[in-house]
């Protein structure tokens, strides 16, 4: 059985990002990378409006010019955005001046202050640069919803066995993530607010 474990070294490394919200008592703070994509953003927004719980949808900007409708349904239903730059760059593989270009070029279409690298993969050198605009937030729960390797269950289990209060969950609005998603998602929103925890904005 693969499991996905909350990262301990990279908090580490990038020290001036979020990883948890330390002070909120039995808050916690559901969020989404990639979309927004017709495929399964709609279906999350849904099951988010039934519940009556918000989330941050960390947006690929090449996505919001593609799909600006669910877009602007995200906002519109009270979710807040993030910039997870225009077109899913590894930070990493990148040149700086590059990525910052692309990560600027994203705020055009998303206009949040909040940033997520994909994959949590970024220098140093980048994170300083991206620090002095905007709030990089991370997370402490990886639900792994993206691996094909981790069964639906497993990715509840992940979500649910791994949060505490001021936990940032990471589920994924893409293509990969869909089959866990809809598993995954509903149960765990629900086995979290039974055990008391709020769903709270970043």
């Amino acid at each position: 059985m693969h499991i996905v474990r909350p990262l301990f070294i990279l908090p580490y490394l990038y020290s001036n990002a979020i990883w948890r919200l330390k002070e909120e008592k039995n808050n916690i703070f559901l969020t989404f990378d990639d979309g927004p994509i017709p495929e399964i953003t709609p279906w999350i927004l849904d099951c988010l409006k039934e519940r009556n719980v918000k989330a941050c949808f960390f947006c690929v900007a090449d996505n919001v010019r593609k799909h600006p409708d669910i877009f602007q349904r995200i906002l519109a239903e009270g979710h807040q955005v993030g910039n997870h730059t225009y077109n899913h760059l590894k930070g990493w593989n990148t040149d700086d001046s590059i990525y910052l270009a692309n990560v600027e070029k994203a705020d055009q279409l998303i206009n949040s202050p909040l940033f997520r690298p994909p994959y949590g993969r970024i220098k140093k050198s980048q994170l300083r640069e991206v620090s002095k605009k905007y709030r990089v937030i991370m997370w402490d729960v990886l639900t792994g919803d993206y691996d094909k390797r981790i069964s639906p269950d497993q990715c509840l289990q992940n979500a649910v066995n791994y949060t505490r209060s001021g936990s940032i969950i990471v589920f994924h609005d893409n293509i990969k993530a869909i089959e866990n998603v809809q598993y995954a998602l509903p149960r765990a929103i629900d086995q979290l607010l039974a055990k008391g925890y709020n769903f709270a904005s970043l």
